[in-house]
């Protein structure tokens, strides 16, 4: 049991997770980094200590630092939110030894949810469908090259430990196998600390769609639906929707039971989410599982009318899930814009700064999770994410409108942002129609991935650096092919304290 609350995190979730502590009458401790002394999570939290400077390496990341101020400030528990230490199993290990509750899974759980192979082996176990690869790592080239003629080109080799597109490389023969093979070892070893690889086949056309799920230490487990997370750049979420466009009720229900079924043969505790890729049969495969809270979990909030932050101060609490499966259906169609600090004249370069002028929509039906202000100086040390704008109507097409509208309303001025972008993509017929997929932002918008910073290549990209080289034309493959790591993934967002 515990009644104050520390929350290792700074901005909007920090707030966020101010809030849901409030209403449940638990009491709260803000750290903060030198640089985020003006924060509004410091200003509303009851008790506030400083951690160290502004890097991440000296503050939010620095376990001694974070225990040192639980057990200053007498606090009973330990939130993460998302990114920073919310996935380290270590970090959550030595809460559980210096008598901390750590809101959410247990270290093992995290640590074998977060190794690919160890999640895919049970999720396999619980009869979740999964992409056809290696059972395990791929210690040698000639193992990957075998394997992927057995199940055919093209194939993707991935960093067992990766994440954001690192240690990741498309292959279309043996030659490409090769040649990936080290290439993405040397990286992942430099990148993770850990070398291996693994192999799967490609999606063709996938969307990317999570499914949110809950555990109590009651043997409970829910799910609330899906969320459609395909509209990304640079493995990062822009857009978010629920219900998914492509995801009737019967495709809903065989993704809810297929999520349940792997976290309970996990054991999981608390909130997480299943992400699966989804074919244009409705076909759908276990990608990975994130152990924690989701940047995007308020559209599941709104549209299912629930408080999935208090669920997991709840869990922690140990007390008992009290909701029906069959009582969880979508009461509202939901979508999340994520505002950013970045130019997108400048390939979504981050751009830090003060914001001289803000104005935020209102309205029924429009959320704004946001931790700045008039005045606030947004710092260079982490990511670029200013705030989330949410709608909610009864139907897509109203939440849509809705969501244009709350756009031309939104004005940030003293920092280049995404709003603008944000515009385009809601005024684009193939979106507005929900035809699209991983590579939307490719295909349409001409917003290719960096080769130099992700070195995981998008079909169309790879024949951009080809044709180049002379050595293939658009023809050789199809530009809907797209692979499992092209989509969001979070590993990396630990060094910022935003879920990429």
């Amino acid at each position: 049991m515990f009644d104050k609350v520390l929350i290792a995190n700074r901005g909007e979730i920090a707030l966020r997770i101010i809030r849901a502590c409030r209403e449940m009458g638990l009491k709260t401790v803000a750290v903060y980094s030198e640089a985020d002394r003006d924060a509004l999570h410091v200003r509303f939290a009851d008790e506030d200590i400083c951690i160290g400077p502004g890097p991440a390496n000296l503050s939010y990341l620095d376990f001694k630092r974070i225990i040192a101020a639980a057990e200053v400030t007498n606090a009973g528990a330990i939130h993460p939110g998302y990114g920073f230490l919310a996935e380290n199993a270590d970090f959550a290990e030595i809460c559980e030894s210096c008598d901390l509750t750590f809101i959410g899974p247990t270290p093992e759980q995290i640590r074998n949810l977060g190794d690919k192979i160890q999640a895919k082996t049970l999720m396999k176990k619980a009869g979740v469908p999964c992409i056809p690869g290696s059972e395990g790592i791929v210690p040698t080239f000639s193992d990957a090259a075998k394997l992927a003629n057995e199940i055919g080109y093209p194939v993707i080799l991935k960093a067992v430990s990766g994440g954001g597109g690192k240690g990741m490389r498309v292959c279309y023969d043996d030659a490409e196998c090769e040649r990936g093979f080290h290439l993405a070892s040397t990286e992942a070893g430099s990148a993770f600390g850990n070398p291996d690889l693994y192999l799967e086949k490609l999606v063709i056309d996938p969307h990317h769609v999570e499914i949110q799920i809950i555990g109590d230490t009651h043997g409970n487990y829910f799910h609330f639906g899906e969320r459609d997370c395909s509209i990304q750049r640079r493995h990062q979420k822009l857009i978010e929707e629920t219900p998914s466009p492509i995801v009737d009720d019967e495709l809903r229900q065989r993704m809810g039971e297929a999520a349940v079924n792997g976290a309970r043969v996990a054991g999981y505790r608390g909130v997480g989410t299943i992400e699966f890729l989804v074919d244009s049969d409705h076909n759908f495969y276990f990608m990975e599982m994130n152990t924690r809270i989701q940047v995007e979990h308020p559209i599941t909030e709104e549209a299912y009318e629930v408080d999935l932050v208090k669920d997991q101060l709840k869990v922690a609490l140990g007390e008992k899930l009290t909701y029906k499966q069959e009582d969880l259906k979508p009461k509202w169609a939901a979508i999340e814009c994520r505002i950013n600090a970045e130019d997108p004249d400048k390939d979504f370069r981050p751009m830090p700064g003060k914001i001289t002028a803000m104005h935020m929509p209102g309205g029924p039906g429009i959320r704004i999770d946001r931790a700045v202000y008039t005045g606030y100086s947004i710092p260079p040390y982490y990511d670029s994410m200013i705030g989330k704008l949410i709608v909610r109507a009864r139907t897509r097409k109203e939440a849509l409108v809705k969501m244009r509208f709350a756009l031309e309303e939104m004005v940030i001025e003293g920092i280049p942002t995404t709003i603008s972008f944000h515009q385009k993509i809601f005024q684009h017929k193939d979106f507005l129609a929900g035809n699209y997929s991983i590579d939307f932002m490719e295909k349409k918008f001409n917003v290719e991935q960096s080769e130099e910073d992700l070195p995981g290549e998008s079909s169309a990209q790879l024949t951009i650096r080809r044709q180049g080289e002379a050595k293939t034309t658009t023809t050789d493959r199809p530009d809907s092919i797209v692979t499992t790591h092209e989509v969001e993934t979070d590993k990396d967002a630990i060094n910022t304290g935003e879920e990429n």
